[in-house]
């Protein structure tokens, strides 16, 4: 099975969202990544679609951040 398919989506996805909404796609990756403090006012720049199960790349940042944060 070749995996250049779900990269390349999931990469288009990722800087997509970056480039349409770069305040709620990095707000998102900071807040799941425990980085952002987990209250209302925070969790109001955060776009829970962004984080669904085929977004993987968004998937590897966010538990590369809590890894080395």
């Amino acid at each position: 099975m070749n995996l250049t398919p779900f990269l390349f989506r999931s990469l288009v996805r990722l800087l997509l969202s970056l480039i349409v909404q770069p305040v709620a796609s990095v707000s998102t990756l900071l807040f799941y990544s425990d980085i952002l403090p987990q209250h209302m006012v925070s969790e109001r720049l955060v776009r829970h679609e962004l984080l669904d199960r085929e977004n993987y790349l968004f998937h590897f940042l966010v538990n590369f951040l809590k890894c080395f944060w």
